[in-house]
């Protein structure tokens, strides 16, 4: 793998208009993507761990998990999502050489963020109790879902500015620190969940404090990375006085509401489908859980590539070189979807491993590995839709991806699962999960394809230089 030094060489020449081989451009995906794949990777292990943990404390605490773990992915969704539009408009300031503007959108990010985190805290405390009545939920569970929901809601803050800092970095080429940090994370939730859970014995809400009190000592160092130690986004390094411009939020905001309202209705789907499967019965809500879980760790690789496609198209659009852009997105999916295709194989032999780990309980065993190798033969089209949605954010293309992602699930996925769970039960919910994706992959490489993502970055005024 390359080093620092001559990673951040790369990135100068996106920003300097110079050519690139074909191999400098592989060689700059794979640095990039490999942290990223790291630390998604390890964000996907802390509910893993979580699920693993709490699976051991019986099929009713698994469950109370399962119950709420599409609402838990849509609030970080929106907390994601709120960053983008502020990283976004800091990856193309550094690819145009202003690294005072892309500061000043940094400090703005902050600002905002802190209010709209906690906003979001009330909001949770506020729902947490009705929440898992409202997601048809049974009441020997819910107790246990409404308190893990309640210290989850106390995490928001601390999860903003991890997403923030994190997204920062990224965007400024610097991968390596949010990977080592969300390793480190990981280390410390493994940590912090077997003091409350296995040694204090707070079960379920023991769980959510691990995650919590990992989170809190994580966002110290990033802050700081990116705060005082980054060479592009150091707030030390301003020489001008700071002004609040509203532009910055209002572009902000253009960029990242469709991404959040996607987010909503793609977590909401969710929401409806744990609906579609709760009835189903309890192995049923478990083995779906924890096929989500083992799942994501497969497709997390694509996610991180997805990040690499993020910050270098992002930075060759604010750089104006059209044919750079084109290229770093058709070389990011090819990878995406090679490494998934590799994942899904993976996925297919090892479910049995995958599922046990996760629950000794034989009949959620059984189900979860049926439906996690369902699964296995869509990840290269899920690749593909990861990769290509995530070079769209990075050029500032965000409505029409997040209108495909929203007619793919709601309109493909949603139906055939409610249709094939009346006959199939779990299994044809899966089905459906399969088939949908490869429909979403399979769009997204024609939008890729025919350019229309690339509108804003007139030909004319574009270097052309690979």
């Amino acid at each position: 793998m390359l080093n620092g030094k001559k990673t951040e060489k790369l990135l100068a020449c996106i920003r300097e208009g110079q050519e690139m081989t074909t191999r400098e451009k592989f060689n700059l995906i794979v640095e990039l993507s490999i942290p990223s794949m790291l630390a998604q990777i390890s964000m996907v292990l802390m509910f893993f761990i979580d699920a693993a943990m709490v699976g051991h404390l019986g099929s009713a605490a698994s469950a109370s998990i399962g119950l709420i773990e599409s609402t838990l992915w849509l609030v970080g969704s929106v907390m994601s999502a709120s960053a983008i539009g502020f990283a976004v408009q800091v990856a193309h300031f550094i690819g145009a050489g202003d690294f005072t503007r892309a500061r000043q959108v940094f400090r703005h990010a902050l600002v905002f963020g802190l209010v709209f985190s906690v906003v979001m805290l009330l909001a949770g405390v506020a729902v947490h109790k009705p929440l898992p009545f409202w997601l048809k939920g049974g009441a020997d569970i819910a107790p246990m879902a409404s308190s893990y929901f309640l210290v989850f809601s106390f995490t928001l803050p601390f999860m903003m500015g991890y997403h923030l800092m994190a997204d920062m970095l990224k965007s400024s080429g610097d991968m390596r620190t949010p990977s080592f940090l969300s390793i480190m994370m990981c280390c410390l939730d493994v940590a912090f969940n077997y003091l409350f859970i296995y040694i204090l014995h707070l079960g379920v809400t023991g769980a959510a404090l691990g995650t919590m009190c990992a989170y809190v000592v994580t966002v110290v160092p990033m802050a700081r990375q990116a705060m005082w130690k980054s060479h592009i986004l150091a707030l030390r390094l301003d020489t001008v006085r700071f002004e609040w411009v509203w532009d910055y939020i209002r572009n902000a905001l253009k960029i990242s509401l469709p991404v959040a309202v996607q987010s909503v209705l793609m977590s909401g789907a969710q929401v409806v489908s744990t609906r579609i499967v709760a009835p189903l019965g309890n192995v049923a809500i478990a083995a779906n859980s924890f096929a989500i879980t083992a799942e994501s760790l497969c497709y997390m690789p694509g996610y991180g590539i997805g990040d690499a496609a993020s910050t270098l198209v992002g930075q060759t659009f604010g750089a104006g070189r059209r044919a750079l852009c084109r290229s770093f997105a058709h070389m990011t999916i090819g990878t995406g979807m090679a490494v998934m295709a590799f994942m899904g194989l993976v996925m297919y032999v090892f479910a049995p491993e995958m599922i046990g780990f996760l629950s000794p309980v034989d009949d959620i065993r059984r189900l979860g590995t049926e439906v996690l190798r369902i699964e296995a033969f869509a990840e290269p089209f899920f690749a593909a839709s990861i990769v290509s949605y995530s070079a769209c954010v990075g050029a500032g293309d965000t409505v029409r991806p997040a209108a495909m992602n929203l007619a793919s699930m709601w309109c493909v996925r949603l139906t055939l699962a409610w249709a094939l769970a009346q006959s199939y039960g779990l299994r044809g919910v899966w089905i459906a999960m399969a088939i949908e994706l490869t429909f979403r992959g399979i769009i997204f490489l024609l939008r890729i394809a025919r350019g229309g993502w690339l509108a804003a970055l007139s030909p004319k005024n574009s270097a052309e230089a690979v």
